[in-house]
């Protein structure tokens, strides 16, 4: 009960900032401009002010995105906001970013899409790794402090099977954790919640994570930057993307068959020497 409390207290507390944030949003623009050019130039010619009608419309449209028509609609706005409030935008979006990756919320995907589009390839790529590596760190520690019991009664079977995948590749755990998330056979959101419970250190999941999305995020991002193009979120998960990560995460997993090789062969080796001192031992005898 007080661990389900504590959590509670963190959601809420967490919410009602995003909530504040929010409100400090400035006016923008109606919702049948598109761009933030064409925005500024109606601006200068009208001289008009935006009205308290229009700012409370403008942070009616500021939600989590869900589809790609969502997507285009808050990257344009967005767009807008950077180029005279670039500080706020960049506070909103890394509030937003956190609070739906420390609470495993699904979706992230469209959120490293729009900082593709808002930020470019570079800016935004750097933004969306450490984003995601800090707020599944920040999942990691809030499953560590008040969630490993109910983590365990709500999937048994999948942390008993990611308990013995643990056990079984632990001589070489960071290539494993790098591995599934090149290619998250099992979801993120799960890894990040269940990794304190199967007793993974939090220096090999941070580093794991940075590491381990980088390709993820990276398709993503250059997505986000070519989103005008961009017909259907299908282009995001083609077969050729999955093959790429495929490769990546195959590649990312040799090294721990090497170590894993190597290790049971110096055990082999260790278990003969002793055996064979223990005969001579007994034959001086």
């Amino acid at each position: 009960m007080r661990s389900f409390v504590g959590l509670a207290s963190v959601v809420v507390a967490a919410t009602v900032y995003l909530y504040l944030v929010s409100l400090y949003l400035p006016p923008g623009p109606p919702k049948h401009i598109q761009t933030a050019t064409e925005t500024q130039h109606a601006a200068s010619v009208e001289g008009v002010e935006m009205s308290a009608e229009n700012s409370e419309d403008t942070r009616s449209r500021l939600k989590f995105p869900s589809n790609l028509e969502d997507l285009r609609e808050l990257s344009e706005l967005l767009q807008f906001y950077k180029t005279e409030h670039t500080a706020y935008v960049l506070l909103l979006f890394c509030s937003a970013y956190l609070y739906k990756q420390s609470f495993a919320i699904p979706g992230s995907s469209f959120l490293n899409i729009l900082a593709g589009a808002i930020f470019g390839l570079s800016q935004g790529l750097l933004l969306a790794c450490v984003l995601t590596t800090v707020g599944s760190t920040m999942c990691y520690l809030l499953s560590q402090a008040f969630g490993k019991r109910h983590i365990v009664n709500l999937f048994p079977e999948k942390v008993a099977m990611l308990q013995s995948k643990v056990e079984d590749n632990k001589d070489c755990l960071f290539f494993f954790l790098l591995f599934l998330r090149f290619f998250p056979m099992t979801p993120n959101w799960f890894l990040n919640m269940s990794a304190p419970v199967v007793n993974i250190p939090v220096s090999f999941f941070f580093c794991s994570v940075f590491i381990g999305l980088l390709p993820y995020n990276f398709i993503c991002v250059q997505t986000g930057v070519m989103l005008a193009e961009v017909s259907s979120l299908d282009h995001l998960f083609s077969w050729q993307r999955l093959a790429q990560l495929l490769a990546i995460a195959c590649t990312a997993l040799l090294p721990g068959m090497l170590v894993r090789c190597y290790s049971q062969r110096c055990l082999k080796g260790t278990e003969t020497h002793e055996h064979n001192g223990f005969t001579a031992n007994k034959k001086v005898q």
